[in-house]
């Protein structure tokens, strides 16, 4: 490889870890028009694994501004970043596969309020989950973007009971 593929690489990755995280961001932030441009015109998410539906990222993001009033404070973590480039011969291709492990805490809108009251520290959330992304990404004229997410659920707790998922 010359220095110019390895740079190449590296920017790679850089971009493709700034939509991984922006994924997470727009979700936590309830931006929805942000959650759609993240996508190729042809992106589909698929939330079944965790009791959701599968469909356009247009779909899915119309789901989700519905699905997620229900928790108004959410902030997930995507940790465990394993990245798979497309390789052509030596040289990068223009497609990705990420897998991922996500953390969600969120607070039922019911549940306590998520911020400190009276100098007193606010009681853990009253639901969390956790499980692995599997991503698909495309190189762009501009930049990548996602063209699938598969969410794999596979274990939740809500206020004093688990699930385990296989």
């Amino acid at each position: 490889m010359t220095q110019r593929v390895d740079l190449a690489t590296v920017m790679d990755h850089f971009a493709i870890d700034a939509v991984i995280t922006g994924y997470a961001r727009a979700v936590d932030d309830a931006n929805w028009h942000e959650y759609r441009a993240l996508f190729t015109p042809d992106g589909r998410a698929d939330y079944r694994g965790a009791g959701g539906i599968e469909g356009s990222a247009a779909e899915v993001a119309d789901w989700l501004a519905e699905t997620m009033k229900l928790f108004p404070v959410r902030q997930h973590l995507i940790v465990n970043r394993l990245l798979h480039r497309q390789d052509l011969g030596g040289y990068p291709g223009d497609r990705a596969e990420l897998e991922a492990d996500y953390l969600n805490p969120m607070f039922l809108e019911n549940g306590a309020p998520p911020h400190e009251q009276n100098g007193r520290l606010p009681p853990a959330p009253n639901f969390v989950t956790g499980g692995r992304y599997a991503f698909s990404l495309i190189r762009t004229d501009s930049d990548w973007r996602l063209r699938g997410v598969v969410v794999h659920e596979k274990w939740r707790r809500t206020a004093g009971w688990e699930t385990e998922k296989g």
